[in-house]
């Protein structure tokens, strides 16, 4: 291969390794969050209040830089509310992990009877799977809303664990199946540029009736004199 083409592959696969580098990183961080759901739960709502605050401070920039739109009003309302947010999470983190229990409780009562109530009514092909699922959901809510407040300890931090450790088994599979990729395609080119053109110029005079290293052709029994150069 080309010098650019071999540069490019190991471009390809040095970002495919750092991928699941980043993958590795993130499975472990998740492991951890399970083991220390508290911290974990401490952690992810510091995290949300901080992105609560930036985002409303770029949101208000970008209100006063359009100041003259129809629009300047309500973009200054919902940074403002951003950044209010954002104070009275990072300032209260365990007031704000109970208030999202909370709300994650109520979603799962509601997903799961509305999973329930239309699988029944319903009854299509995934009756079954559907039936499952919202009786999981139910189940879930319940559950959350009988230890509620003290389950604000752990619920959060437990969802925030689990999405660390599936997005990194996504990265990490992404990342070997990329580096994979790259080497099957490098070798195939490879092969592809050593493969020689003989055997091509060979058919190509025989096909015209001149034998590629001297001689004769015979051609439907016919003996034809090889011309010298």
């Amino acid at each position: 291969m080309s010098t650019r083409s071999e540069d490019e592959a190991a471009k390809l696969h040095r970002g495919f390794g750092w991928l699941a580098a980043l993958g590795i990183v993130l499975v472990l961080a998740g492991l951890v969050g399970l083991v220390y759901t508290a911290v974990a739960t401490l952690t992810s709502m510091l995290l949300f209040g901080w992105l609560l605050l930036i985002g409303g401070a770029v949101g208000l920039l970008h209100a006063v830089q359009a100041r003259g739109s129809n629009f300047f009003w309500l973009g200054v309302i919902v940074a403002a509310l951003n950044i209010a947010a954002g104070v009275v999470v990072i300032s209260r983190p365990d007031a704000a992990a109970e208030t999202l229990t909370m709300f994650a409780a109520l979603l799962f009562l509601t997903a799961g009877l509305f999973r329930l109530v239309g699988s029944l009514v319903v009854r299509g092909p995934q009756f079954g799977w559907t039936l499952m699922l919202g009786a999981f959901d139910l189940l879930l809510g319940v559950l959350v809303l009988a230890n509620w407040p003290s389950s604000s300890q752990y619920v959060i931090g437990s969802f925030f664990s689990l999405a660390l450790l599936f997005d990194g088994l996504g990265l990490i599979a992404t990342g070997f199946g990329g580096r994979r990729i790259v080497g099957m395609v490098t070798d195939r080119l490879a092969a592809a540029e050593d493969i020689p053109a003989a055997p091509a110029r060979g058919a190509a005079a025989a096909d015209e009736g001149v034998a590629p290293g001297g001689g004769t052709v015979v051609d439907q029994g016919v003996t034809k004199p090889v011309q010298p150069e």
